[in-house]
């Protein structure tokens, strides 16, 4: 296989999206394949992508009292054990030591599926009095959950990186605030930074974190008509307080229990970034994100090399005194046309093109890399320019993925209409609910859609009046109906 034919992506997004995506991620130098199923290795590229996602998130965190700290990757059993029902929660995807060495361990260690049970025994040392309250903790690591499923890099691999934070409060007013601060900020990280508009609401309660009292999540739609969970927010209520012992005495000489939170958000965010916004020539992403918001490609033939070269040069460093991030490709062994391919496959946003003309009239040739728009500019404030161009590439991802969801939210009132909307559109499909896992088992069973989302009463409130004015009837088993759910199927 040709150099040539390697850069280019041969799978279509339309027709064959996880072949496509894997290939993307591939050829645009994000992962490969680790040698032990279930495993990914994140090269460069890739792992740079993460690090902008936790910058972003990470000052958001410690604008609002965070630190961060860090605990063992390994949990006691009996750690584990305190909290039933995160035991039951994880028990089939725990992966377990047994040996250091040679020497069977007297008591087996887990390898973290989450941290609840490593890091709270550690909040109730911390924490004797209400003036230690609230107490924030985070931590940027990887988890390792045993899935018997396929490795798809960044959406579904055995291990992954995330934050995790942790969180002991007064009151409930206190812990639930939290946690819908914390949803507030994974709201504006994919909105802001990843370009992608959401729905908020809670996860059912036969599908909250084990042990927790709410799980809230966002959820993105892909423009393969399926949903990503794209992060969660918990309010633990007292479980996990009670089980650790997380108690403080309060102003009267009190003890009080705590009342704790959790919240998460993995890399599966850069998998919804890859999906949402990507094509046929392969990857795109939003200026925020990318390592080189601009590349600069002079265009030259030996007579004029010299004068566009030096041109070029000097766009760029006026761009980098900027502060913006841009690359100058000045290499004589490719051809422009190579070049242009292989920066669109890398996902750089915006390409500059400079040849003898644009010297000679004191011009820049700008080309979006979402859709191949060209835009002539004066070369005169060209920092300002390109700040304007990617602001409006900016605005066209976030447009089209906001114009996806809107047309792939359907309404539906029978068994038959869910069933037949999501076989026929994919998308969310939004119906009145009983509040009864079976009724979504039997969609689930037909179809392999689950109710990925309960909104917010104050989201869609228009909507929910007839649930909420107990007129509806659950779509499926035709009982009272308790509240509005999406279905959809998920990645």
């Amino acid at each position: 296989m040709s150099t040539q034919q390697d850069l280019g992506i041969t799978e279509s997004k339309e027709h064959s999206p996880g072949e496509w995506y894997a290939e993307v991620v591939r050829k645009a130098g994000l992962a490969d394949y680790a040698p032990m199923g279930g495993f990914i290795v994140t090269r460069p590229r890739g792992y740079a992508l993460w690090e902008r996602i936790e910058d972003h998130l990470d000052s958001q965190f410690k604008a609002t009292g965070v630190e961060n700290a860090y605990f063992p990757l390994f949990v006691p059993e009996s750690y584990l054990e305190r909290e039933k029902e995160i035991v039951e929660g994880f028990d089939p995807e725990v992966a377990w030591v047994t040996h250091g060495g040679r020497n069977e361990l007297d008591e087996r260690l887990a390898v973290r599926p989450t941290s609840e049970s490593i890091i709270a025994p550690f909040l109730s040392q911390w924490i004797r009095s209400h003036r230690d309250l609230p107490m924030r903790v985070n931590q940027w690591c990887s988890v390792v959950r045993w899935e018997a499923t396929d490795t798809k890099p960044f959406f579904r691999t055995k291990e992954f990186l995330w934050q995790e934070g942790h969180t002991a409060h007064r009151d409930r007013e206190g812990a639930w605030a939290e946690t819908l601060q914390r949803l507030d900020q994974y709201e504006h990280t994919y909105e802001d930074l990843l370009a992608i508009p959401v729905l908020r609401g809670r996860k059912p309660d036969h599908d909250k974190f084990p042990g927790a009292d709410t799980t809230t999540t966002l959820e993105a739609l892909m423009p393969d008509g399926k949903s990503v969970q794209g992060c969660t927010s918990h309010y633990l209520g007292t479980s996990f307080a009670e089980s650790f012992d997380i108690t403080y005495v309060d102003e009267d000489e009190h003890e009080q229990v705590a009342h704790t939170t959790s919240w998460g958000l993995t890399w599966r965010a850069i998998g919804a970034l890859i999906m949402t916004h990507s094509d046929d020539q392969g990857l795109v992403l939003p200026p925020k994100l990318a390592a080189e918001q601009v590349v600069v490609v002079p265009i030259w033939q030996e007579d004029t090399r010299e004068e566009v070269l030096d041109y070029a040069e000097g766009v760029a460093d006026d761009l980098g005194e900027a502060g913006l991030r841009v690359h100058l490709d000045d290499r004589d062994e490719r051809n422009p046309g190579f070049k242009f391919n292989e920066w669109e496959l890398k996902g750089t946003p915006l390409r500059i093109e400079i040849g003898p003309n644009e010297v000679e009239e004191s011009e820049l040739t700008l080309v979006h890399r979402p859709d191949g728009e060209s835009v002539v500019e004066d070369r005169q404030d060209v920092a300002e320019t390109v700040d304007e161009q990617l602001g409006e590439i900016e605005a066209k991802l976030y447009a089209a993925a906001e114009t996806n969801l809107a047309e792939n939210v359907r309404d539906a009132e029978s068994r038959d209409a869910i069933l037949g909307t999501i076989g026929r559109h994919g998308g969310y499909v939004r119906a009145p609910w009983c509040g009864d896992e079976a009724c979504e088992t039997e969609i689930k069973d037909q179809i392999a859609a689950e109710i990925v989302l309960i909104p917010f009463p104050d989201d869609e409130q228009k909507h929910l009046e007839g649930v909420l004015a107990g007129d509806a009837t659950c779509a499926v088993c035709e009982e009272h109906a308790e509240e509005t759910a999406y279905f959809a199927k998920s990645y």
